[in-house]
C-alpha cells in the first residue's frame, strides 16, 4: 500500500504535465498562425487566433503577447470601420437591401429612418416622408463592447438600454448590417440566441 500511493500521485502528476503540455503545443501553434495572418494583414483572423492563443493560458509569455496583440488590433479594425461607417445612412428594413420584401416595406412605411454615424456618437432620426420634416429622436454615445463579446472582438457595442449589437459593413454595396446578440443586465452579458433583432442600412 505504501508503495502504491508514491505511484498514484506520480501518474496523476505526470498527467497533469501532459495535458500542460498538449495546451502549451496548442496554444503555440494558435499563435504562429496568428503570426502569419497578422504578416499579411488579414486582422480579422488574427485578433481571433490571438484571442485564442491569450485564452488557452493567459499567464505565459504567449498568452501575455497574444492579448496584448488584441488589444492592438482591436483599436486597428475599429478605426478601420469607423472610418467607412462616419456618415449618414437610410434604413432600408429588417432584411437584405437586395430582397424584394425590404423595398416593399420601406415604401409603406409614412417615414424614413436615418442614423448619423460620428466619431464618438449614434444620432437617430426619423424622416416624414412628405414634409421632409427631421426629427432627433436620440443620440447615442459610441461604447464598445470589450467584456465578454459573444460575436465579434472589435464590432459590438452597447447602447444605453443595454442591449448589444453587432455591426458589420459591406463596402462595396456600402451597406451596415446590425443584429443584436446580446444584452446587458445585472447579472452580466447574456447572448440571444434566436430570433435576433437586425436592421439593414444604406448610405446616402
Amino acid at each position: 500500500m505504501k508503495k502504491t500511493f508514491p505511484l498514484i500521485v506520480f501518474l496523476i502528476t505526470l498527467k497533469f504535465f501532459g495535458q500542460n503540455d498538449q495546451k502549451t503545443v496548442f496554444q503555440k501553434s494558435k499563435y504562429e498562425l496568428a503570426v502569419s495572418y497578422y504578416k499579411k494583414a488579414d486582422f480579422v483572423k488574427a485578433i481571433d487566433l490571438f484571442s485564442l492563443a491569450a485564452n488557452i493560458k493567459p499567464e505565459n509569455e504567449i498568452g501575455q503577447e497574444s492579448s496584448s496583440k488584441v488589444d492592438t488590433l482591436r483599436q486597428v479594425l475599429r478605426k478601420e470601420v469607423l472610418d467607412q461607417a462616419l456618415g449618414t445612412w437610410k434604413k432600408s428594413g429588417n432584411k437584405p437591401v437586395w430582397a424584394s420584401t425590404a423595398a416593399t416595406d420601406e415604401k409603406q412605411s409614412a417615414v424614413e429612418e436615418l442614423i448619423e454615424i460620428k466619431e464618438d456618437q449614434i444620432l437617430f432620426y426619423e424622416v416624414d416622408k412628405k414634409t421632409k420634416e427631421k426629427k432627433l429622436l436620440k443620440a447615442e454615445n459610441l461604447i464598445y463592447n470589450d467584456a465578454n463579446s459573444t460575436v465579434s472582438l472589435f464590432s459590438e457595442i452597447i447602447l444605453s438600454d443595454g442591449t448589444i449589437w453587432n455591426c458589420t459593413l459591406d463596402e462595396k454595396a456600402n451597406v451596415l448590417h446590425v443584429i443584436n446578440v446580446a444584452v446587458k443586465t445585472e447579472n452580466g452579458i447574456e447572448k440571444i440566441k434566436m430570433d435576433n433583432e437586425e436592421s439593414y442600412y444604406v448610405k446616402i
